[in-house]
């Protein structure tokens, strides 16, 4: 039987509220297969902390988090702490410290979830971003001069280095790969940005050539925004950089239903250091403390964090269950026109992988 470390930063907001809930179902998950433990330590780090301490997390959290299999994330951000200041000190700092450089976001519309869409079907919206995830538009590269006077300037600088830009675009196709349909869409803005871009487009082609059995497409971004409402259907495998597939995911998370459904995996491919499973949704302090914050893409999380463990088998039992909850069309949360609240979706994924 396979033990596992899992770091848990349950984070901000509602974070705090779908992290516990995923864990029981990944507990739920280990006991029907017999094929794993896990061993869970949960960290107080985000905002309050902030507040109490002056920084997000320790100073010594990275050496603290390297000897987990993996982490656990739920959300950050809160108005009581500056935006930069939580994302920097905490999420991207683990992510960058971590090299984790691909960042996978599945967008999927569940049988029983009606999305804003017209006309579109599960199995009509089917696709992965792969983000790059540690470089471009967030690399934290410029700064601020003459603060406070009429000449202020703020600088700031997107890096794209070959060696960045190539892993992820190798990994992006070894995903497409695996895929059905082995279709991939590189997104960029190489037309108005000539530098960044065109280096990417050509790292592209050039990695292209090893990978012959997919199909490959350029899209600007803009055109793959319109895309995303008029054909997603379209679609199988894309990779953008940082900036561009932070906004896509949004979107692709919108037109599957709610950003509640989103999942996402912040990976280190070569598996030198841990890697951390996050929903897209944020904190959402507007509902925060209600019991109402949909609990599936935290629980999804678990799935994809098992999945890169080598847990195939309880992956997909947590993700047919929340198939099998969805598909049904009566416990549902609010934000997918339900009436469900965050414990009592849980209770019926729950049901569900124990009545596998």
């Amino acid at each position: 039987m396979q033990h596992y470390r899992i770091a848990v930063i349950p984070g901000d907001g509602i974070g705090q509220e779908v992290t516990p809930v995923g864990l029981e179902v990944l507990e739920a998950a280990a006991q029907e297969t017999g094929s794993f433990q896990l061993e869970t330590e949960s960290f107080p780090w985000g905002s309050d902390y902030y507040l109490q301490h002056g920084q997000m997390m320790p100073d010594n959290a990275l050496k603290t988090l390297e000897s987990f299999d993996a982490i656990y994330f739920g959300a950050v951000g809160f108005p009581t702490v500056p935006d930069h200041i939580t994302l920097w000190q905490l999420r991207l700092a683990i992510c960058q410290g971590f090299d984790q450089y691909a960042n996978v976001r599945p967008s999927l519309l569940l049988p029983g979830v009606s999305g804003p869409l017209k006309n579109k079907a599960p199995g009509d919206i089917d696709f992965v971003v792969v983000r790059e995830n540690t470089e471009g538009e967030y690399s934290g590269a410029g700064g601020r001069v003459h603060r406070g006077l009429p000449l202020e300037m703020a600088v700031q600088t997107a890096i794209f280095t070959r060696a960045g830009v190539e892993r992820v675009i190798r990994f992006a196709f070894e995903l497409a790969r695996s895929r059905p349909r082995k279709r991939l869409a590189n997104v960029t803005k190489s037309n108005a940005q000539a530098h960044a871009f065109t280096l990417w487009d050509e790292v592209f082609d050039e990695v292209a050539r090893d990978y012959a059995d997919v199909w490959t497409e350029r899209v600007l971004v803009d055109a793959m925004a319109a895309r995303f409402v008029l054909k997603p259907e379209s679609l199988d495998v894309l990779v953008a950089s940082n900036l561009f597939a932070d906004i896509l995911t949004d979107l692709g998370g919108a037109i599957s239903g709610s950003l509640g459904m989103a999942p996402s995996g912040n990976l280190n491919p070569e598996r030198r250091y841990p890697s951390m499973f996050e929903p897209v949704h944020g904190s959402a302090p507007d509902i925060y403390g209600k019991g109402i914050a949909n609990p599936i893409a935290m629980i999804w999380c678990g799935a994809m964090m098992l999945e890169f463990l080598g847990q195939r088998e309880a992956a997909d039992l947590i993700v047919g269950a929340i198939h099998s909850v969805t598909s049904k069309g009566k416990v549902l949360t609010p934000d997918v026109g339900g009436r469900a609240n965050t414990r009592e979706v849980t209770d019926a994924i729950l049901s569900a992988v124990r009545a596998h």
